[in-house]
């Protein structure tokens, strides 16, 4: 070990919309928080992140801005995103060395400006090689697929910005579908259907919870109701409405059935052979979606595959990208290559 190693760090990232995970070589997840930053609206200096910022949310005065800089899987706010991507490595960094190479994973349908925003916010933030890599290629290495085998494996991860659904074989992607629908268009769905059908205001964090408590795909054995508060949109005063998980399936339904689509089209476009191989591998779920009751087996219904959640959805894309950054040499045909104009 050189003099040089031992003062830098390299760091696998899962820039999500949702949350930022991150793995340091030889640590492991270091760290795992929403992708949330509190700000000075005057000076633009950050004041919290991840955690701390999402219990802000909804709940900051009018000197203080509580943002999302990721959007749909890619950097929707340069400047802030920068800070919020360097605050989170220094906290998980604690020599205070830069770090020499980092690999990020990004959504598969991402253009070349958005690349460009990553790769410049990454160096920006003190990275000395920056690699990108398409989140269902890393999602696939993290849950122990043979990615440079010459058999397909299908994944569908779904994310808080994107939904990515692709088919693997021989270290890259044969086809894939990226759609801009997953857990804040589930989110959005649910704050949709309080306003029209109860006349009542709930915030994103209300929608969050009641989606993971009550959301499902498919009807569950037991239906049940839950209580929920927010603003009356008529009278401008806090009410609480009653309502069942039927009604929040049904709310949900259109983004659902969005998604099977997506995974019917991918599979229609998949060559033959690796028809046959996804057919006797099945199809495999990851990312924070992948926990929505009952959506494996509304997929499985839907195309008649075998349809399994990986252990540890979550964490699947930072986990791939660390055994990606452990492992340079063996993995280096993964990656998003630059465009050579």
């Amino acid at each position: 070990m050189g003099i040089f190693d031992l003062f830098s760090t390299d760091v696998a990232i899962d820039l999500g919309t949702a949350n930022t995970l991150m793995y340091i070589k030889g640590k492991g997840i270091v760290l795992n928080e929403p992708s949330i930053v509190a700000y000075d609206r005057n000076t633009k200096k950050i004041i919290a992140l991840g955690n701390k910022a999402k219990e802000m949310q909804g709940r900051e005065h009018r000197e203080i801005r509580v943002s999302r800089p990721m959007r749909d899987g890619v950097i929707a706010d340069f400047e802030i995103a920068e800070g919020m991507i360097r605050a989170f490595i220094k906290r998980v960094n604690s020599s205070g060395f830069s770090s020499r190479r980092i690999v990020i994973a990004v959504p598969s349908g991402v253009t070349e400006v958005e690349k460009r925003a990553v790769r410049d916010s990454a160096e920006h933030a003190g990275a000395k090689e920056v690699h990108l890599i398409a989140e269902p290629m890393a999602a696939a290495i993290g849950i122990g697929i043979e990615v440079e085998d010459a058999v397909g494996s299908m994944i569908i991860d779904i994310g808080g910005g994107t939904t990515e659904i692709a088919v693997i074989a021989l270290s890259g992607i044969v086809n894939e579908e990226s759609l801009r629908i997953a857990g804040d268009e589930m989110n959005n769905a649910i704050m949709q259907f309080f306003k029209k059908n109860y006349n009542l205001l709930i915030g994103e964090r209300t929608a969050e919870a009641i989606k993971c408590e009550v959301g499902s795909a498919v009807p569950l054995k037991e239906e049940v109701t839950i209580q929920v508060k927010g603003r009356d949109l008529v009278g401008g005063i806090p009410k609480t409405a009653e309502v069942s998980s039927v009604e929040i399936r049904e709310a949900l339904n259109e983004n659902i059935t969005q998604i099977v689509e997506g995974v019917k089209q991918t599979l229609e476009r998949t060559p033959p052979e690796l028809s046959a191989d996804i057919l006797d591998r099945g199809v495999m779920l990851t990312g924070g979606g992948a926990l929505l009751k009952g959506l494996d087996e509304r997929i499985r219904m839907e195309t008649n595959l075998p349809v399994h959640v990986a252990d540890d959805p979550l964490t699947a894309v930072v986990r791939g990208a660390g055994k990606v950054l452990d492992n340079m040499n063996k993995y280096s045909k993964v990656f998003i290559r630059k465009r050579n104009y």
